[in-house]
């Protein structure tokens, strides 16, 4: 069984869609804990919730990894980041057969992608991403790391980083006006 997450209601196919690799594909993950993670960006959220007018696109953002387990860990590089997120955001995660054309990818692990559309075998409402990612992690099925438990290197990597990624930015107003709302050492900008 396949995972995929998406906002949208009622999906009998998985049509693939441009993403930040330039294709057209349909993610999915071996792991329906890993696919919770995607039903809500905190660009989007941050600037819908605040008024930000934008058109177009919205930068994703999404501090999560993967230990060497394959166990994906959510960190939160500001404080409160996982409940600004995800809580109150309904969504649905849809389940399609593990057969056909599915491509591995080779940098998540459990995840594939494909270039075809998929049939929807099953859907489950999530009335609350935030509740179901507390429920993972309380399972240990996945790893959420808290901003008040970052090493002080983390904290300076973090705001090294977010430094660059503001100043790198100026073609993305909308993911500019996120990071200004997220980090306070981004004001003198």
């Amino acid at each position: 069984m396949l995972f995929h997450a998406s906002r949208t209601p009622d999906l009998k196919t998985l049509i693939p869609h441009i993403s930040n690799h330039g294709t057209p594909l349909v993610y999915l993950s071996q792991k329906r804990e890993n696919v919770l993670v995607y039903l809500s960006n905190a660009v989007e959220k941050c600037c819908k919730e605040m008024g930000f007018a934008h058109s177009g696109t919205y930068t994703v953002w999404g501090s999560y990894g993967f230990n060497r387990e394959g166990v994906l860990t959510l960190d939160e590089y500001y404080p409160d980041a996982v409940r600004d997120t995800y809580k109150g955001v309904e969504g649905y995660i849809y389940t399609a057969e593990e057969s056909g054309d599915f491509k591995a990818m080779a940098d998540i692990p459990f995840a594939f992608t494909s270039e075809k559309p998929i049939e929807v075998l099953n859907c489950e409402f999530v009335s609350d991403a935030y509740a179901a990612l507390l429920s993972e992690a309380e399972q240990g099925k996945i790893i959420i790391t808290k901003y008040e438990n970052n090493t002080p290197a983390k904290l300076d990597w973090i705001e090294k980083t977010v430094k660059e990624e503001y100043l790198q930015s100026a073609d993305r107003p909308e993911y500019r006006f996120f990071l200004k709302q997220k980090f306070d050492f981004l004001k003198q900008y």
